[in-house]
């Protein structure tokens, strides 16, 4: 299996390698023994902080795809890589945008690299592999099923500072990957729709239960990103033993949640 995979130009990554990707441990017993990895695999050594993931609807509409455009957009001016599941809809749509933009950005696939699914982005995930980077935690010939889609979910919520729905069903397998996100501690943001749009209904529920935070423009996306940012920092101060930031302790972080990722 390793002389396939070398031969095919990927490479395997395992726990304790440089490049394993921080935030993958925070799964626990559901981590991932191994990844595949095609392309530029320096981009998972990036801060998590600085990778945001984007996602929605398969079934998505031009509103939906342009929000994801101008966001995914800022957030490449802004130096972040931008993870997304390759998928039709949002996904390509945040893909596209990344790659249009000189950006860096990683597909994290549900099958084997060799295997490039869908069959319609064929064109589009060659490409990420060449400029960004493909993911994959199963080995060269396995297929996506169902059972693999919600699998991908969990790591695409692992391996970002934040998650971004641009826009989904009110019972898209979408929310799986925001309801993984928000269990890990990682913030997530969505962007809301029209009161009378489907494809943004389950958004609407997400800011409804208070899972989400509301996203209209990419200062709110890059607020929950440094938000990430700080609390590390300040995990990193107190396991080192130093004094907290006085102001940490001030009026002002009353009602916060200071519960820091598992980095």
């Amino acid at each position: 299996m390793l002389a396939d995979t070398e031969r095919q130009g990927m490479r395997v990554l395992i726990p304790g390698d440089a490049q394993w990707p921080a935030g993958v441990d925070a799964l626990g017993d559901g981590a991932p023994v191994a990844l595949w990895a095609k392309g530029d695999i320096g981009l998972l050594s990036r801060p998590v902080w600085d990778r945001l993931t984007v996602t929605g609807a398969r079934a998505s509409t031009a509103y939906g795809e342009h929000a994801t455009t101008e966001l995914v957009q800022s957030a490449v001016a802004d130096s972040r890589v931008v993870f997304s599941g390759g998928a039709y809809g949002i996904d390509g749509a945040a893909h596209r945008a990344a790659l249009a933009s000189d950006g860096a950005t990683v597909a994290v696939l549900a099958g084997g690299l060799d295997r490039l699914y869908p069959a319609g982005h064929t064109d589009l995930l060659t490409r990420v592999g060449q400029e960004g980077l493909l993911l994959s935690e199963l080995p060269p010939g396995a297929a996506p099923t169902k059972w693999r889609f919600l699998q991908r979910g969990r790591l695409l919520a692992a391996l970002s500072g934040t998650v971004l729905i641009a826009e989904a069903g009110y019972r898209s397998s979408t929310l799986h990957i925001a309801a993984r996100a928000a269990e890990l501690g990682r913030p997530v943001g969505a962007i809301p729709g029209p009161v009378t749009s489907a494809t943004s209904a389950g958004c609407h529920r997400l800011l409804r239960d208070g899972l989400a935070a509301v996203v209209t423009g990419y200062d709110d996306v890059r607020e929950l990103l440094h938000g990430v940012r700080d609390r590390a920092h300040r995990a990193v101060r107190e396991r080192a033993g130093l004094e907290s930031d006085p102001l940490d302790a001030g009026p002002s972080a009353q009602g916060r949640d200071l519960r820091g990722p598992v980095l």
